[in-house]
């Protein structure tokens, strides 16, 4: 071999173990610990932070399952099955209507429409039924009076001087209500602070005077009494709170709480409501008085609160249909058993006197307050479309046989 090729081999020799060197030197130098795994110490600190990767994972998905849970209970919590209809085929059915008032009767029956409820309209100057639309409802048991007990308590906590119509209650740590805002909005912290200051014994005594747990009608076949408890409901079932916000435990008429907004709607004579059957006890009907309250001074501090409510509070779908006379009132809405309840009592107000309306609705969720509310204003646009609230001519003199009499007077 000559030296020329001896010196080629050795460099494609040497240039083979230089690259050999490059590739695997690096690995042979490498520590077998380094390949085989990590110290105690760096074994021991990577299992305890992912101890804690796994700790801190179980607790959030824990928290989102709790979040989950709770949401799913709250839903639970809200929802409510009821078991009445709304709605009824005819409601008037069985109605004795001889004595009543036939403009005010067509008026509550197209306003009432498929609904399931009652329309009892009443003159609150003399306690005459002018109509009683689905007599066997309005003639009943009754029910929860739902928020329409916060006008007795109203005038309760006014009697006693308790507040006025701009005292502020303090329902939170920086949240005050007057009781025109209270009523407008229907209010339940409201007026359980104030059933809490007046005491179940007052409370009673004053929903006794103003008609509660007492017949309202005088000789009204088939009315029947409701229900005023004797002695508080128990606390767990929210004590005399909710009495006074949600009429706990309380059994109303309608015809208890017509007679108690005509008595406001008058100024403060609580009639016998009156339901003549017939043209001839309309001829002879007279007023029968149950008693005088001693509320004249405390009607202009209600009635804002109850003016309100149909300007902008729970009552306000008064107003879908009717806007042309001021009209005052109160909603109530709650549930029980499986009905739903939803009342509204009001009067309007005109030049030309007054009618007191209450509408009560049972049924399911297209029952409330507000409905019956609503129902309401489209009674009252009635009227108003067949000029009830007109003023009306001075009736025809008569002599003694009740013939018109004649002016001989040329």
């Amino acid at each position: 071999m000559s030296t020329t090729a001896r010196n080629i081999l050795r460099l494609f020799v040497f240039g083979f173990l230089l690259l050999a060197t490059t590739n695997f030197g690096v690995a042979a130098t490498v520590s077998s610990r380094s390949l085989t795994g990590k110290s105690k110490s760096q074994k021991l600190s990577e299992t305890q932070r992912a101890r804690r990767r796994m700790s801190h994972l179980a607790k959030s998905r824990g928290a989102v399952t709790a979040r989950r849970r709770t949401s799913v209970r709250r839903r639970h919590r809200y929802y409510e099955r009821f078991y009445t209809s709304s709605f009824a085929e005819d409601v008037t059915e069985g109605d004795v209507t001889a004595g009543e008032d036939p403009i005010v009767r067509q008026a509550a029956i197209d306003a009432l429409g498929n609904m399931n409820g009652t329309v009892v309209a009443i003159e609150p100057t003399s306690g005459r039924i002018l109509a009683m639309v689905n007599q066997k409802l309005a003639l009943s048991s009754g029910a929860q009076p739902c928020s329409t007990i916060k006008v007795s308590v109203a005038l309760a906590a006014l009697s006693e001087g308790l507040i006025d119509k701009d005292t502020p209650i303090k329902l939170g740590r920086r949240s005050h209500m007057n009781l025109t805002d209270a009523l407008a909005r229907s209010n339940n912290a409201y007026f359980e602070a104030l059933g809490r200051k007046l005491g179940f014994e007052k409370v009673s005594y004053y929903a006794h005077e103003y008609g509660l747990g007492e017949l309202a009608g005088y000789n009204i076949d088939g009315e029947q009494l409701g229900v005023y408890p004797e002695r508080e409901i128990p606390s767990k079932l929210g004590g005399v709170g909710k009495m006074c916000s949600f009429g706990e435990g309380v059994s109303m008429t309608p015809l208890q709480l017509g007679a108690m907004v005509s008595a406001i709607a008058n100024g403060g004579t609580l009639y016998y409501v009156q339901h003549p059957t017939s043209g001839e006890e309309i001829a002879n009907f007279q007023p029968r008085v149950k008693r005088h309250l001693d509320i004249a001074p405390l009607i202009p501090e209600i009635s804002d609160g109850m003016a309100a409510a149909v300007r902008y509070g729970t009552a306000r779908s008064v107003r879908y249909n009717f806007s042309e006379e001021e009209v005052l009132g109160k909603t109530g809405t709650c549930s029980k058993a499986g009905t739903r309840y939803g009342w509204f009592a009001s009067y309007a107000n005109t030049d030309v006197g007054r009618i007191v309306t209450v509408v009560f609705l049972q049924g399911g969720r297209p029952t409330f307050g507000p409905k019956a509310a609503e129902i309401a204003g489209r009674m009252y646009r009635n009227l108003y479309d067949h000029d009830f609230f007109a003023e009306k001519p001075p009736a025809m003199p008569t002599d003694n046989a009740g013939v018109p009499a004649t002016n001989t007077l040329q």
